[in-house]
């Protein structure tokens, strides 16, 4: 492929891919993404491939290999175009079915395909099936259609045309002015708007600047930048080469996660792609305008989330905050002005550029414009990545998309902004989800993880949680960070094992106004949320752990106490058998006791005792019942009839 020297020759370029394919020909995509893979997505492709040349459908179905299709754990997913029949869990079993019934038979493999929990009825089309039916997938949307490591493919549904725009109809103002007026604010987890930190180092004075993508994502449960450089690398590309171009940078970075192998792969294939076809380099599309990109991998430290902490580690320093008296806009990478957005707001960039900031201002709410991606994950039905407007409620989310809580249980909180974020309760569950939304809930946007609750969470134990990862993630380069996270877990974890003391609470209140006002970054500064909102929105948990040496949610090990019930154990030896510390006495028509001081409280006789006889017994703070006499442990059963 020779390279592209014109937006004119562009779009012949993409014309002539256009007048290749056929629209009507089949074609099965096939979710490759992280999670799909881990399912046995490759397996998958194996056998689609050999049963297509088996059935002598060779040269007459396409197929391709797409990135996340978000609904991670029904993977792996096949969608048959142009039909758009989906079917969801693939197994290299399958495929000789789907090939000769739907590829050739054109009928439905209803085995295969979602069946809606409310009405038990088949959905056949991925547009129909509740957790897509609710989104807005405006920027995720064409994962589940291009093959990332095709270039072609990007361009055949009109990639590099916002850069193309750019180049060739707009100057490096009007690119800023239309950024700032669509109000798209950094989906990173600050939400400053990206129009006033784009102006600040255009303006700089200092002619060296940088344009950094911060795919450091380091949220448990939180994979959003990964499915997207992974699915669509070139989207990010075009949106970087665009805010390099409005703030007159020649040099840009991505500094991506180690942990991330498949993403760094796509993106390393997408920068050798883009600039064999001209749009990174010298002179791009023939404008004069010069620009390259490098990937840095990251060693997997949390703290390199932080903007500072990432460019020292660019800078090939250990990755430590450093004081920010002057913003890295003006004063960055190498002392010179940086832009740093994560991938998901550099993915916005491009769409913004074709349709304008006009449409993309309509879409939120008034201080949160546009879409945003969430990881839902936790004790919900429906695991997955979700795109969805501004503005719509958790309760959407969680149950309209998500399809609310599994097994009957009840939702408890729902936490958001990672580990710096906060638990959001039920009774908020109509909170549009929006950055200022979301702060004065207690809690933040951040990157986009959303984990759901519900009842058997201790929230205690979910504070003591996030702060334990934020301890260990902490550089310790600043005292209040290093030493005030280290006692506000040592207190957590006493008051999780019944060794709370009265103050604690007032204790942890005071450390955490400290870690707020006097840590050196955002990673300290925030570190509280969990505890704050937790304590906001649950205080009787933390008095009932202090007070009481209970645990309400019956989750805290050390305030657990399991015991058989004497009435409904059948002697059916399953808990005898498995418990790993022989801590049940028990044998044929004997009743089983559990030996208290044996008890490792592992869970497992609890776990593994028939539902049908729920001997198994677990209480909180309350008095196990005396063990019952040797001469009553014998069960008398009634003989059968005949």
């Amino acid at each position: 492929m020779s390279r592209i020297n014109s937006p004119s020759e562009l779009e012949e370029l993409r014309k002539s891919i256009l007048s290749e394919r056929d629209p009507d020909k089949p074609c099965i995509t096939l979710c490759t993404g992280s999670a799909c893979h881990a399912s046995g997505s490759e397996g998958v492709a194996d056998a689609i491939e050999e049963e297509i040349n088996k059935q002598g459908l060779s040269g007459k179905v396409d197929i391709r290999k797409t990135g996340c299709h978000g609904f991670c754990e029904r993977g792996p997913i096949i969608v048959n175009h142009p039909d758009e029949t989906t079917y969801l869990q693939i197994e290299p079993d399958d495929i000789p079915e789907i090939v000769s019934m739907t590829i050739k038979e054109k009928k439905v493999v209803d085995r295969l395909l979602y069946t809606d929990p409310s009405t038990n009825e088949n959905i056949i089309h991925e547009s129909e099936i509740p957790f897509y039916k609710y989104q807005e997938r405006l920027v995720f949307g064409s994962n589940g259609s291009i093959d990332p490591k095709s270039i072609e493919d990007y361009l055949a549904i009109g990639g590099y045309s916002a850069l193309s725009k750019v180049l060739s109809q707009m100057t490096d103002l009007e690119v800023l002015e239309e950024i700032k007026k669509s109000n798209l604010r950094g989906r990173g987890g600050g939400g400053f708007p990206a129009g006033r930190k784009w102006e600040g180092s255009r303006n700089a004075p200092e002619k060296v600047k940088y344009v950094i993508v911060n795919a450091d994502e380091g949220d448990p449960g939180a994979y959003m930048d990964r499915a997207l450089l992974e699915g669509n690398p070139h989207l990010i590309l075009e949106g970087l080469i665009i805010g390099a171009y409005a703030i007159g940078a020649r040099e840009g970075y991505i500094y991506v996660r180690q942990e991330y192998p498949l993403a760094v792969e796509n993106i390393t294939l997408a920068i050798k792609k883009a600039q064999e076809f001209g749009f990174l380099g010298e002179s791009i599309l023939g404008t004069g305008f010069d620009f390259i990109v490098k990937v840095h991998q990251g060693a997997g430290a949390f703290v390199c989330g932080e903007s500072s902490a990432l460019m020292t580690a660019l800078e090939g320093r250990a990755g430590e905050p450093r004081p920010k008296y002057i913003r890295s806009n003006i004063k960055g990478l190498w002392n010179k002005p940086s832009v740093l957005n994560n991938v998901e707001t550099w993915a916005n960039v491009p769409l913004i550029i074709n349709r304008g900031a006009q449409w993309f201002s309509e879409i939120g709410t008034e201080g949160s414009k546009g879409t945003k991606i969430f990881s839902l994950v936790g004790k919900i039905t429906n695991t997955g990545l979700v795109e969805v407007p501004m503005g719509m409620t958790l309760r959407d989310i969680i149950y309209k998309i998500g399809g609310g809580i599994p097994d009957g249980k009840k939702f408890k909180a729902v936490q958001t902004g990672g580990p710096s974020g906060g638990c959001i309760p039920e009774e908020q569950l109509d909170l549009q989800v929006g950055f200022d939304e979301l702060t004065k809930a207690g809690s933040m946007m951040g990157s986009g993880g959303m984990i759901v609750m519900d009842e058997d969470t201790c929230m205690v134990d979910v504070a003591r949680y996030f702060i334990e990862f934020l301890t260990d993630e902490s550089c310790g380069k600043c005292v209040p960070c290093r030493e005030g996270m280290r006692q506000m877990l040592k207190i957590l974890t006493n008051i999780t094992k019944g060794m709370g003391q009265e103050g604690d609470i007032e204790l942890l209140e005071e450390l955490s106004e400290v870690l707020g006002v006097a840590s050196l970054c955002a990673l300290g500064r925030t570190a509280p949320n969990p505890f704050l909102s937790t304590l906001k929105y649950f205080r009787d948990e933390y008095e009932a752990h202090i007070n009481e040496k209970k645990c309400p949610a019956l989750s805290c090990k050390e305030l657990i106490s399991y015991y058989i019930d004497p009435e409904k154990c059948n002697a059916c030896m399953i808990c005898f058998k498995k418990c790993p510390s022989y801590a049940i006495d028990g044998g044929k028509n004997r009743i089983h006791v559990i030996d208290q001081e044996k008890c490792t409280k592992c869970e497992t006789c609890f776990e593994v005792c028939p539902s049908r006889f729920g001997a198994v017994k677990k209480v909180s703070g309350e008095p196990v019942p005396p063990s019952v006499p040797e001469e009553k442990r014998t069960i008398i059963r009634k003989s059968k009839k005949k």
